[in-house]
């Protein structure tokens, strides 16, 4: 079964930098675990400042809440500005 998590969140112009520093690091570290699923992040058409993380994952077992990995995102960008997660599973 395929599910994946979707992290998006709306900051504010003044914490750019500050936030696409703290994205470069989250995904180093991702980059560096075993791989038991891959990331993506994409920023919305012209407002630069929403930013959506999806966790592509690859395995029967859905984490009800959230992967452990998310859960580290969500809360590490809490202080960036509106955070909302979700997951999808996909449809067969």
């Amino acid at each position: 079964m395929k599910w994946v998590e979707v992290i998006q969140l709306r900051s504010v112009a003044s914490n750019r930098k500050r936030l696409e520093s703290k994205l470069q690091k989250l995904i180093n570290e991702v980059d560096r675990k075993p791989k038991k699923h891959s990331i993506k992040i994409y920023n919305r058409e012209r407002i630069g400042t929403d930013i959506c993380i999806i966790l592509f994952h690859d395995r029967e077992k859905v984490e009800i809440g959230g992967s452990r990995l998310s859960l580290c995102l969500v809360a590490a960008l809490k202080t960036f500005g509106l955070v909302n997660h979700s997951i999808w599973i996909e449809r067969k």
